[in-house]
């Protein structure tokens, strides 16, 4: 009979009676579990002392980090994740936002309107969104249907990312200043107020 199974034999018979039923206990480690429990600890210690080694010499070789066979951040990753990312990063969601639905006007709005205003910016700050109109008379028109729209885009953007639309008429022509400009006025620009 070896030592282990003594062991375990006497650890269940206190008495070393084979007969005797008395309340099991909880057989105690013997010498070789012991052993076994502390040479596991002592490979992880020092395999955590390897590792945190080997990260300052790579960082002392100006190395870092070496790539694995396992993913990480920096492994090389799509476009669009790569975009997605930074825009998290940085806090773009809703300027990014924006400018998509600068680019989805004419499915937002209408093709018919879409044809006569075109959205020139965004001020994240405000909140406003500004709109060039070809003329006074669909600068009228999309003035009165403003809030239907920007109830729209806050639907498509989230609720309160647009505040107001903000509509401009067509621009006056060209400031030009010749050799017969009078002195204190400012061109044909006075007409246009």
């Amino acid at each position: 009979m070896s030592t282990g199974e003594s062991a375990s034999e006497n650890a269940e018979n206190p008495k070393g009676s084979k007969g005797s039923k008395g309340p099991k206990k909880a057989p105690e480690p013997s010498g070789v579990d012991l052993a076994r429990v502390a040479l596991r600890a002592a490979k992880e210690q020092a395999r955590a002392r390897g590792d945190a080694a080997r990260q300052k010499k790579q960082a002392r070789r100006g190395g870092g980090l070496r790539s694995g066979a396992r993913a990480d951040g920096r492994d090389p990753m799509a476009l669009g994740a790569a975009i997605n990312r930074l825009i998290n990063e940085r806090g773009w969601e809703t300027p990014a936002a924006v400018g998509g639905v600068m680019g989805r006007w004419p499915q937002i709005v209408g093709e018919d309107l879409a044809k006569h205003c075109v959205p020139q910016k965004y001020d994240e700050d405000e909140r406003v969104l500004s709109v060039q109109c070809d003329s006074t008379a669909w600068a009228t028109q999309l003035r009165l249907l403003a809030p239907t729209l920007v109830a729209r885009l806050n639907e498509d953007l989230g609720h309160g990312t647009v505040r107001l639309l903000k509509v401009n008429g067509p621009g006056g022509p060209a400031r030009r200043y010749g050799p017969l400009r009078a002195p204190g006025s400012t061109g044909p620009g006075d007409t246009y107020g």
